[in-house]
């Protein structure tokens, strides 16, 4: 097996001591027997850093090894004097992720791809900063904010009892296919101890996101906070809801009566039967996050957190937003001879 050698560069005090011994008349094979190196490498170097000017000189030799592998290594796309890193600190602070914003740049540059920055590359351009307070405002404006990047738990699914359940297995099947738009997603997510709760509806096929301020996580509270919601949309686009067997939806017969959508219940401990709305809740948390009094926020807020969601660009939109594609679907809904598609 052949025995691979290393290599280390030319240090500083090596530097000087070369200086000074070509003052003092030195040839190159003594110099390289006083540095214990290859007479090629002191010969390179002579060549390489000398300056016909004033001959070779420590610092000035130092300088032009350091700028010579500097021109050697081209600058990173997202070098702190970048104008591709203040826009995507920008976007950061919007709240945006790194996916959406990689996509949202080669949407807006499609023919320019010193423009386009992969998310992977955002993603380690922010872990990549020193430990300090600018490291932490930036982790901050991801998702879940962890200091690393760690896979997402699932917290426990409680369930109740609901009488008259319709099952998501007898759910049409253009409603798992996300062809005809109207069918919704719901589900709670709570504050600290449980003591707070707000409403979440999403819409399946745009990912329209609407809040729902809860007093509690009564059926009573579900049931008021939802039929507002669901009604404040226009009939053609609330066809059906799903949910989980919270015990909150214990009055879904009097949600269809109110609003005419026809309520379906997901299997007991599947998330991934409502995996439009799990999604959407894990973006709610950087807006809402765990462990916080939910009911502090009054409808108005909720409204002004649902519409910063419902503007930020979806991949699985090619990068147009959710209000984009629902607006285009109620454009559609609105004229009653052409099929909604």
């Amino acid at each position: 097996m052949q025995r691979r050698t290393s290599y280390q560069q030319l240090q500083p005090e090596e530097r000087m001591t070369i200086a000074s011994m070509r003052q003092q008349g030195s040839s190159v094979r003594a110099m390289a027997r006083t540095l214990g190196r290859s007479a090629a490498t002191v010969s390179r170097e002579l060549s390489r850093n000398a300056c016909p000017a004033v001959g070779y000189a420590s610092a000035l030799a130092q300088a032009r090894c350091t700028n010579r592998r500097d021109a050697a290594r081209p600058r990173a796309k997202l070098h702190v004097q970048s104008v591709a890193w203040g826009v995507v600190l920008t976007l950061l602070e919007w709240r945006w992720s790194p996916q959406q914003i990689s996509g949202t740049l080669k949407r807006m540059w499609p023919n320019d791809p010193t423009q386009h920055v992969s998310h992977e590359t955002i993603y380690t351009a922010i872990y990549a900063q020193p430990r300090g307070e600018l490291r932490r405002q930036l982790i901050a404006c991801l998702r879940h904010g962890h200091s690393t990047r760690l896979p997402c738990t699932r917290g426990t699914d409680r369930r109740g009892q609901i009488p008259d359940m319709v099952s998501i297995h007898v759910r049409p099947p253009e409603v798992e296919d996300r062809v005809m738009p109207g069918h919704w997603e719901g589900d709670f997510i709570k504050g600290a101890g449980n003591k707070s709760s707000v409403g979440v509806l999403v819409e399946r096929s745009s990912r329209l996101v609407l809040l729902a301020k809860m007093e509690d996580a009564t059926a009573a509270s579900a049931l008021a906070g939802f039929t507002a919601k669901l009604n404040s949309i226009a009939a053609p686009l609330r066809r059906s809801f799903t949910y989980d067997q919270g015990k909150e939806m214990t009055r879904h017969r009097e949600l269809t009566a109110a609003t005419g959508v026809k309520v379906y219940f997901c299997d007991p401990h599947s998330p991934w039967q409502r995996g439009t709305c799990e999604n959407t809740n894990g973006l709610l948390r950087q807006y809402l996050p765990k462990g916080t009094d939910l009911s502090i926020y009054s409808q108005d807020e909720l409204d002004a957190i649902a519409d910063s969601l419902n503007h930020r660009p979806r991949a699985t939109h090619d990068f147009r937003s959710p209000i984009e594609v629902f607006a285009a679907m109620l454009a559609t809904a609105s004229q009653p001879s052409t099929p909604i598609h």
